[in-house]
């Protein structure tokens, strides 16, 4: 985590925020008026599996998550609270991607 924040600090002249997010380090890229992001150090994931991108549910993340199966995906991690932050969940695309979709409330 300690490489990667370094590489994106240097890389985007930014700097990033530390956090902790449901028990896990977490980096915070500043959002402003456009898409924030957020490097996650899981021992879920390996370096190299590959990026988790989080889509905002727009405070509608129960209803999303509602609509999974039928779009023809699943729900790999239900709603879940992560404190402050507000809400998680993970799902698999119909191409086997998964993504996570975070919400404020």
């Amino acid at each position: 985590l300690n490489r990667a924040t370094h590489f994106y600090e240097a890389t985007l002249a930014i700097e990033l925020r530390r956090e902790d997010y449901a028990h896990k380090p977490t980096v915070v890229f500043p959002a402003g008026d456009g898409v924030g992001g957020a490097l996650v150090q899981d021992p879920a994931r390996k370096p190299g599996d590959g990026t988790l991108v989080y889509l905002n549910a727009g405070g509608k993340l129960d209803a999303c998550l509602q609509r999974v199966a039928a779009a023809g995906g699943a729900v790999v991690l239900p709603k879940t609270d992560i404190g402050d932050p507000g809400f998680i969940a993970l799902i698999r695309d119909t191409e086997g991607n998964t993504v996570g979709l975070h919400d404020e409330r």
